[in-house]
């Protein structure tokens, strides 16, 4: 909640990943209106006691999880079916009664009703506003019990009832619009199953899919959900991984393939090893990372909280004043009335809804379309961003390097080339070996292999020597000209020999992402400027970055170098650093935002990053960072709104222009348009619906090695 009524709330380590236990999964209601404790999902099965809710904004209705995992979670009725507003409602019906058997002239019914809506809506907030008050804490919701207990002592309880309906009526609303802006993250642990079939010695057996401990071997059938992440072992078939990375198409996968939880198997029945336990994968870490969401708050939180917190005080002090200048000109009855109404019409309970409800809206509306923001500070910040530094291996390319080229020499075949490379590297766990072997899969193994570190490997084919090495271990003089061109257009040029004769180039590189160039377009197309940072050789970047329309490349940078980058960047305007590797963990850490692509990236860039992506697909930053700016141009119209009302009101309340009902009317219908306009932030830009979805099935998670460039 927010710190200025309640002091500073325990402070969450954004990064940390917890450990979530699926059993009974819960999640506090509110992490700016929690007193004081950190939100986040519980890690037990223990039922999460939210106590008092926010003390700026009124009482926090408790919305937990309940289900097991693969069950639907517990969300929130249908408003008509829903409990928490039960109190309101009840309020609002004796109230309009009241005032009817007012109207009719039956005052003594008309009375009592009026205090049965008295009581059902204070019953709301005040007990948690005496609580507070006891640990020293002031609270908008003290001003309203402070109001409505003057408005009784001076007669008026119509009036007190008036106000502790809206009051309770605006925050169990309030608390509906954000429970629901979260509800699709929980949704997320509903992907993974009930139970699920476990390979062992004596055979399959079915066990809950909590108790999955990494190394099990998972059989899942046609049609099922994957328990957990992990590796393919044996079978083919294909995924569809929608729900968790928004990738539309259906991704083929075999022996040796990443599986991430939540993914829902095709036509063929899988053998999965499991790489993480059942209870700690990629879907509940998304879930951790999301609730980490709230426990930091950007610059405009802080600015409503810098505003807000000698608000409250302030006022009690002015109402204070106000009912003593009322006895000293002899007047005190009409001055504590007003005193009364200013109590409410300074009341920043707008001013502390503003950004949460808006930042929460957002950030649950992200995480729908494959962007994870890890705080309110970050989302903020995402939308001041004015330049994006992207890494190269495996942000801007594929990260699966492949052959592109193949040039024999005169009397050999492109086959053959390909078949005597292929023979030698067969054994070897090289990236470029694999992408040579891929290219010839049905080329027999050499015998003899033998592998010169930083050269090259030798080995013998059909009784004839062959060595596959690089330009510096082994003679191109015959196709220099052709391989000077190859490695202009960032290749890595892989050199064949033949019992001591030159037989061919082949070329091999990491392709650029299909979708990368025309990200880039985008990004420029919103006045951001794009800068490449990358480890590999100059003349490589220059290559990749030329195809992907990027202009300012800085090649050949350690990790040091990186961030370095970042920090002189930073210091001229916005910038985010986009990596998924270890060594780009220091330059997303020193970026104004850090982007991790994919939540199965190297670790290091998920713990350094502030947003991380569930997918692959470049298209998602710039869907991001309009998402992220149409968030803060409602935040700062919220925050104007709520400034303005109290600006407006305070006079007309100080000079008994409005009653204490008016007051609380426009105060309060003020606070749902807050609410009304912070929801809007949970639409999705058009961005995200036009370009979120890939077309290309290589857009999955694939690690953060840096495999682009190889050499030996």
């Amino acid at each position: 909640m927010s710190e200025e009524c309640c002091g500073p709330d325990e402070p969450l380590k954004v990064g940390t990943v917890r450990r979530i236990e699926l059993s009974a999964p819960r999640v506090a209601s509110d992490s700016y209106c929690s007193p004081g404790e950190p939100a986040a999902l519980a890690v037990d099965a223990t039922p999460l006691h939210v106590e008092d809710g926010d003390a700026c904004c009124g009482p926090s209705v408790s919305s937990t999880v309940t289900g097991t995992a693969g069950q639907e979670p517990e969300v929130r009725p249908p408003w008509w079916r829903d409990p928490a507003l039960l109190p309101s409602v009840l309020s609002g019906v004796f109230l309009l009664a009241g005032y009817v058997f007012e109207w009719s002239g039956l005052s003594v019914p008309a009375l009592v009703l009026q205090w049965v809506a008295l009581l059902a809506g204070a019953y709301t907030f005040v007990p948690g506003a005496v609580r507070r008050l006891l640990r020293g804490r002031l609270g908008v919701g003290l001003l309203m019990m402070i109001a409505a207990i003057g408005a009784v002592l001076l007669g008026h309880v119509g009036e007190a009832a008036t106000l502790a309906f809206l009051f309770s009526l605006a925050e169990a609303l309030e608390d509906r619009a954000m429970d629901r802006a979260r509800e699709g993250l929980r949704a997320l642990l509903s992907l993974i199953p009930d139970t699920v079939r476990v390979s062992r010695l004596n055979g399959d057996v079915t066990i809950p899919a909590a108790d999955v401990r990494e190394l099990d071997i998972l059989v899942v059938g046609a049609g099922e959900r994957v328990a957990t992440d992990g590796v393919v072992v044996e079978g083919r078939s294909s995924l569809d991984t929608s729900a968790v990375t928004g990738e539309s198409i259906p991704v083929d996968v075999a022996p040796g393939e990443l599986v991430a939880a939540g993914s829902v198997n095709g036509a063929a029945t899988l053998r999965i090893e499991a790489s993480a336990d059942g209870r700690d994968n990629s879907l509940t870490q998304i879930v951790a990372l999301v609730e980490q969401a709230h426990a930091r708050k950007g610059n405009r939180a802080r600015l409503a909280d810098r505003i807000a917190r000698p608000l409250v005080p302030a006022v009690l002090i002015a109402a204070a004043a106000i009912v003593l200048f009322g006895f000293l000109i002899g007047d005190p009855g009409t001055w504590t009335e007003r005193a009364l109404v200013v109590l409410v019409a300074a009341s920043p309970c707008a001013l502390a809804i503003a950004v949460p409800v808006t930042v929460i809206s957002a950030i649950g509306a992200a995480s729908k379309f494959g962007v994870i923001i890890k705080s309110g500070e970050a989302f903020e910040q995402l939308g001041t961003i004015r330049a994006i530094a992207l890494d190269k291996t495996g942000t801007l390319t594929r990260n699966q390097p492949v052959v592109v080229e193949v040039h024999p020499a005169p009397g050999v075949t492109r086959e053959e080339l390909l078949a005597w490379a292929a023979a030698v590297e067969a054994t070897s766990t090289h990236p470029l070996a694999m992408a040579i072997t891929a290219a010839a899969p049905s080329a027999p193994a050499a015998v003899d292999v033998l592998e010169d570190a930083g050269h090259g490997i030798t080995g013998r084919v059909g009784g004839r020597t062959v060595r596959v090495g690089n330009a510096r271990w082994l003679d191109v003089s015959e196709q220099s000209d052709i391989a000077e061109h190859m490695a202009g257009q960032g290749m890595t040029v892989v050199v064949v020999e033949v019992d001591g004769r030159f037989a061919g180039l082949v070329g091999v590189r990491d392709e650029l992402r299909p979708e990368s160039a025309e990200t880039v377009r985008m990004l420029h197309a919103q006045g951001i400027d794009t800068v490449m940072l990358t480890g590999d050789n100059a003349r490589t970047a220059r290559a990749i970055a030329r195809e992907a329309g990027i202009t300012d490349v800085q090649a050949e940078q350690l990790p040091r170098d990186k961030a370095d980058a970042i920090t002189a960047l930073v210091a001229t305007r916005p910038t985010a650093m986009v990596g998924d590797g270890i060594n780009d963990a220091p330059a997303l850490a020193t970026a104004t935002v850090g982007i991790a692509m994919g939540v199965k990236g190297s670790a290091a860039a998920i713990e350094s990053a502030d947003v991380a992506f569930t997918g692959h697909d470049l298209r998602l930053i710039p869907a991001a960072l309009a998402h992220a700016r149409r968030g803060r141009r409602i935040m700062t119209a919220n925050i104007a709104l709520a400034l303005a009302i109290i600006v407006v009101l305070f006079p007309l309340a100080l000079f008994g222009m409005l009653g204490l009902a008016g007051v609380v009317l426009v105060h309060e219908i003020a606070e749902l348009i807050v609410i009304a306009n912070g929801v809007r932030a949970a639409r999705r830009p058009a961005l995200a619906r036009t370009h979120v979805h890939s077309r290309h099935t290589s857009a999955r998670a694939d690690g953060g090695l840096n495999l682009g460039t190889a050499t030996r």
